[in-house]
């Protein structure tokens, strides 16, 4: 015969498994299941120039000498490796135009788009720390 008090007990454990709450510690494998897909992004998007670049694309195709004269502090031969970088992982299309001398034009692709939510919410969290650090001076 189980105690009521243990009862009661194995019920709250049934209904934690089944709504599945999230107030227990994830265990390793969790982790390092859900740690996967933000280095994922990391990788793709790391490094000082990605996200300038992806931004300065943001709202209209550039030539390659737009974007190096828009963004600031960049060489030509790192900017040509970013953007070779983000072709390679579908956030940029590039198009050669056959014309003399030839033009080439870079935009975002649909994919590229989808960072807007994260570019915006690195910009919103940028703004809160600029924001907490200049109060502590």
């Amino acid at each position: 015969m189980v105690k009521p008090a243990r009862k009661a007990y194995l019920c709250i454990v049934k209904i934690r498994n089944m709504l599945k709450l999230t107030d227990r510690h994830p265990g390793r494998e969790e982790c390092s299941k859900n740690l996967l897909p933000v280095k994922d992004a990391l990788y793709v998007l790391s490094g000082k120039w990605k996200l300038p670049i992806i931004v300065a694309l943001k709202f209209d195709h550039k030539r390659f000498k737009e974007l190096h004269r828009e963004i600031e502090g960049i060489t030509a031969k790192m900017l040509s490796k970013e953007l070779k970088e983000l072709e390679m992982n579908d956030l940029v299309k590039r198009t050669v135009y056959d014309t003399m001398p030839v033009s080439v034009e870079y935009e975002l692709t649909e994919y590229g788009k989808t960072l807007d939510n994260v570019i915006f919410a690195l910009r919103d969290w940028g703004l809160q720390h600029r924001k907490r650090i200049a109060a502590k001076k």
